[in-house]
């Protein structure tokens, strides 16, 4: 090699040298103000993403956004990419900012945007898409359900990005089910089955399905059922006197619940009819004494039934004396006593009979 070539090495050598020392110093001197500084962006699926590229000092530089497919959107202010739903924003030598408008999940990935500079410099920006869970179904709901049946509700979403949570409530108490996720592509489809021994308690229950999900904080997805289960009756009679005495007014009341409903119901004494007696008065469920006589004592029975059985009260009556008229000094007494001791006052109620095969 002459001594020309060689001069002229040592001066191409020279100056890589000082372009790597400079770029070297320009990397750490200028990092916040050369490189494109971007953020992050969480849309929820259907709404709009704004992606925004920034640098702090840019000697007439363009900046240019790209698409996960490293397909140019904007550079500049000039579009590149014929999609109706990107727009311009603001463009500016600091600033490029673009929205996406109608967000689908197969906008979701990485979105660069570039300085071109000597070298070209780059940051990027992920988009993240919130799949929005479907509003949730209940099935397996039997209506109307009987009393002892096993019934299992099943609540289900679909569409949800990340997978949904559901959670289950009777009337307002939460109350656990088991949970399934499945996978769909990008979206996740939930259910959660709940799993009831009902009884009659639970007639008239609301069971709610509700969806928890990062893309629904302010509008909660949920489904409501109502449960129906019928039920055979239970009989109580109800007495408006605690002593009864001869001359008095008495009402005796047969609450009867049951579903369907046990109406009418049937009185009966002492396994027989009632005595045809003017003042005895039958008005649906109340047995009425407008004026009690020692002749009205014994044994009244109100029984009620539907399609899955029957019950019964009774209640046992005892007419007293009316108390005699004593000084002031003496403690009235009620007499005579009952003959009977097992003919006291009170009610008491049958079992209802199950009349189901």
């Amino acid at each position: 090699m002459n001594l020309k070539n060689r001069l002229i090495f040592t001066l191409y050598t020279i100056h890589g040298i000082l372009l790597k020392v400079m770029a070297s110093k320009g990397r750490v001197q200028g990092a916040s103000g050369q490189y494109p500084l971007v953020q992050n962006v969480t849309v929820t699926q259907g709404g709009t993403a704004n992606l925004t590229c920034r640098v702090e000092y840019n000697d007439n530089t363009s900046l240019q956004w790209s698409n996960p497919a490293q397909q140019t959107l904007f550079f500049g202010d000039k579009k590149a990419l014929r999609d109706n739903r990107i727009e311009l924003v603001h463009a500016s030598w600091s600033e490029l900012t673009i929205s996406i408008s109608d967000v689908s999940l197969s906008d979701e990935g990485m979105y660069t945007c570039s300085l071109f500079t000597m070298p070209v410099r780059t940051a990027r920006a992920y988009l993240t898409v919130l799949g929005v869970p479907e509003k949730p179904e209940i099935n397996g709901l039997k209506k109307p359900a009987v009393e002892g049946d096993y019934i299992t509700l099943t609540c289900i979403t679909q569409g949800s990005k990340p997978a949904a949570d559901l959670r289950w409530f009777r009337d307002e108490k939460e109350v656990k089910g088991a949970k399934e996720v499945n996978a769909e592509g990008k979206t996740f489809t939930v259910q959660s089955s709940l799993q009831l021994h009902v009884d009659r308690n639970d007639d008239g229950v609301a069971y709610t399905c509700r969806v928890d999900h990062v893309a629904l904080v302010q509008t909660p997805q949920q489904a409501t059922e109502v449960l129906e289960v019928q039920y055979a009756p239970r009989v109580e009679i109800i007495h408006s006197l605690e002593v009864p005495q001869e001359g008095q007014y008495l009402k005796l009341e047969c609450l009867s619940k049951g579903n369907p409903s046990p109406d009418p119901v049937m009185w009966t004494k002492d396994g027989g009819e009632l005595p045809d007696l003017e003042r005895m008065i039958v008005d649906g469920r109340e047995l009425t004494f407008t004026s009690l006589n020692k002749t009205d004592n014994g044994t009244y029975r109100c029984e009620a039934s539907n399609h899955l059985g029957r019950s019964s009260a009774e209640y046992v009556l005892y007419v007293y004396d009316v108390p005699t008229t004593l000084p002031p000094s003496t403690t009235p007494f009620l007499h005579p006593i009952p003959p009977d001791s097992t003919a006291q006052l009170s009610t008491h109620a049958s079992d209802p009979t199950d009349s189901r095969d």
